[in-house]
């Protein structure tokens, strides 16, 4: 009876993977592109008074990085320069993006925007989203009057 060894199972989908990257990266429309995936990868953590998102960016410069707010969307643009002196036809292998990048981010509805920080430390970018006081609904009461 053959013995399945889970820690190989996944050895197939790296195959065909890797076969993926090599055909897309021969398309120069497509080169080095993944579907599916966004980049850069977020945590979004809740606690009491906030909502903390983590980015995890090495190799990018807190210079290069660009945090703005607008009608409730949250944008991280940025960009991750390679290793000088080395052209795309060197390269075997590339799973680290490099070059420009955006992520956009719809934020919940009670967060004070004015208050936003961000924080680049040790490539990590942390973004504190303070949560702003929700109003319970009030209600109105209605008065009969005359037909308009």
């Amino acid at each position: 009876m053959p013995i399945f060894r889970w820690g190989h199972a996944w050895d197939p989908v790296r195959d065909l993977e890797r076969e993926v990257d090599q055909l897309l990266a021969k398309v120069s429309l497509f080169q080095g592109i993944r579907f599916g995936r966004q980049y850069p990868p977020v945590n979004v953590y809740e606690r009491n008074d906030e909502f903390l998102l983590t980015a995890e960016l090495p190799g990018t410069r807190s210079e290069d990085l660009e945090v703005l707010i607008s009608a409730g969307v949250l944008t991280i643009k940025g960009k991750r320069i390679g290793p000088e002196g080395i052209s795309d036809d060197r390269y075997r292998r590339q799973e680290r993006p490099r070059g420009a990048w955006q992520r956009s981010i719809t934020l919940p509805d009670h967060i004070r925007e004015e208050l936003l920080e961000a924080e680049f430390t040790n490539g990590v970018l942390c973004i504190r989203l303070p949560k702003a006081s929700v109003t319970p609904p009030r209600q109105i009461p209605v008065i009969n009057g005359n037909p308009v």
